[in-house]
C-alpha cells in the first residue's frame, strides 16, 4: 500500500517531491499543482518517467500506470524510446522511398541517374513493397521481390536490392524502423547470380566494410594484398606485382609502371591512410631479393591470383577478385557525385571515344584522392 492519500496530497502547499512506494513519487511545484513520476532502472540506467500531471492524474490512476509502466520494463520495453517511436510518422516503402529520393537527388548531378534510382524502386520493388509500411519490411518479403528478377536482370536486381536498403536504412535512422536493412544476411539466401556478358560477378559494395573486417580477423600476405586490391580499386596483376621501388610514402603515391597495365600506359595510384597502413602491415613480407609487396610463396615470385581467390571461396563467397572494382564503380554512381571520368580514371579505363582521348590531358589525380579517400573511408566504416 501507498504511503500519500488524496487527502494528504490537497493538504500539501510546500514544493517538493512527495514519495509513494515502489519508485512512484509526485512532484509538487504549487498547491495542488505538479506531476506524477516514475522512478525506473532501464537497461542499467536510473530514468525518470513522467506519468502526467496531478489535475488530470488522480493517485489511484498513478498507481496503475505505475504498475503497467513495471511490467512493460520487466518484459525489456523501454516505455520512454516506446513514447518517442509513437510519436513518429511510420511511413509506407513507397512514400519513404519519394523523400529519399528527393532528399538525395540533388546530390546526383547525373539526370538519368536521377531517373533510374526511383524507376527501378517504381517497377520492381513498389508492386509488393509499395503500400507496406517500412518498420513491416523484413528479409522474407524483399527476398520475395528480389527473386522474381534475380537471376533473369542480376544486374538490374543488384541495384533494386542496394536502393531497397537504401530506403529502409533512412527509415531506421530517421527513428521508423527498430533495425537496418538486413542486407547481409538477405545476399546469403538469394541463389548464386550466374556470369552474363562477360561482367565478373562483384560483391555488393554495401557488404565490403563487412568483408574487411572479416579479412582483419587473420593476418597473411594474400589477405594484406587483397585488402590492399580493394582500397586501391587495382587489379589483381597490378597488386600481386607490386614492389616497394613504385611505393613514395611520403607523396602517398603508388606509381604502376606502363609495361604491367592492361592499357600500356603508366598509372599512379593516390593512397588512402588504410592503404598506407596495410603497406605497413606488409612490411615483415619484405625480401631484398624480390623487392615485392606482397611475395607469394616463393619470395622471388609474386603470388597466384587463386591466392586471393581462395580467401572469397573459403569464406564461401561466389565473387571474384576482379568484382571489387566493379564494387567499387557501383559505389561512385552511387554515393557520390563526382563526374563519371573520374571513377574511370580511378579505374585506369581507357578512354573509349579517341577524339576525346586525343584531346583530354589529366588524370584527375587531385579528385581521384578525394575519391580513394571517401571510398577508403567507407570501407574501412568512418
Amino acid at each position: 500500500m501507498g504511503k500519500l492519500s488524496a487527502a494528504q496530497i490537497r493538504a500539501l502547499t510546500k514544493p517538493g517531491r512527495y514519495m509513494d512506494g515502489d519508485g512512484l513519487s509526485l512532484l509538487l511545484t504549487a498547491p495542488k499543482k505538479g506531476y506524477w513520476v516514475l522512478r525506473a532502472t532501464i537497461n542499467g540506467r536510473r530514468r525518470d518517467i513522467g506519468l502526467g500531471p496531478l489535475d488530470l492524474v488522480t493517485l489511484a490512476e498513478a498507481r496503475e500506470l505505475a504498475i503497467d509502466m513495471r511490467r512493460d520494463i520487466q518484459r525489456g520495453i523501454d516505455p520512454i524510446e516506446e513514447r518517442k517511436r509513437q510519436k513518429i510518422e511510420i511511413l509506407t516503402f513507397k512514400a519513404a522511398a519519394e523523400k529519399v529520393h528527393s532528399e538525395q537527388k540533388a546530390a546526383w548531378k547525373n539526370g538519368k541517374h536521377q531517373d533510374q534510382w526511383i524507376n527501378t524502386l517504381e517497377t520492381y520493388a513498389f508492386p509488393k513493397l509499395g503500400d507496406r509500411l517500412v518498420n513491416d519490411i523484413e528479409g522474407p518479403l524483399i527476398r520475395e521481390v528480389l527473386l522474381d528478377i534475380w537471376l533473369e536482370k542480376p544486374e538490374t536486381a543488384r541495384r533494386v536490392k542496394q536502393r531497397i536498403g537504401v530506403v529502409l536504412d533512412w527509415a531506421y535512422a530517421n527513428g521508423m524502423r527498430a533495425t537496418e536493412a538486413p542486407m547481409r544476411s538477405l545476399s546469403r539466401a538469394l541463389p548464386r547470380q550466374p556470369k552474363q556478358d562477360g561482367h565478373f560477378a562483384a560483391m555488393p559494395y554495401e557488404d565490403v566494410p563487412t568483408f574487411l573486417k572479416h579479412l582483419h580477423k587473420r593476418t597473411s600476405v594474400a589477405r594484406l594484398g587483397l585488402e590492399f586490391l580493394i582500397l586501391t580499386a587495382s587489379r589483381s596483376g597490378e597488386v600481386r606485382g607490386a614492389k616497394w621501388a613504385e611505393i613514395n610514402l611520403d607523396a602517398k603515391l603508388w606509381t604502376v609502371p606502363a609495361e604491367r597495365m592492361k592499357v600500356g600506359k603508366e598509372h599512379v595510384v593516390p593512397l588512402t591512410d588504410a592503404a598506407i597502413d596495410v603497406l605497413e602491415r606488409a612490411r615483415p613480407y619484405y625480401a631484398e631479393c624480390s623487392n615485392l609487396v606482397f611475395p607469394g610463396r616463393n619470395v622471388l615470385r609474386p603470388m597466384s591470383d587463386m591466392t586471393l581467390l581462395k580467401i572469397l571461396r573459403y569464406a564461401k563467397l561466389a565473387f571474384t577478385v576482379h568484382g571489387f572494382r566493379s564494387a567499387f564503380r557501383d559505389w561512385a554512381a552511387e554515393k557520390t557525385s563526382y563526374p563519371g571520368e573520374v571513377a574511370e580514371a580511378a579505374l585506369a579505363h581507357s578512354v573509349s571515344n579517341k577524339v576525346e582521348a586525343a584531346y583530354r590531358r589529366t588524370n584527375y589525380l587531385d579528385k581521384r584522392r578525394e575519391l580513394m579517400r571517401e571510398w577508403s573511408d567507407f570501407c574501412v566504416g568512418r
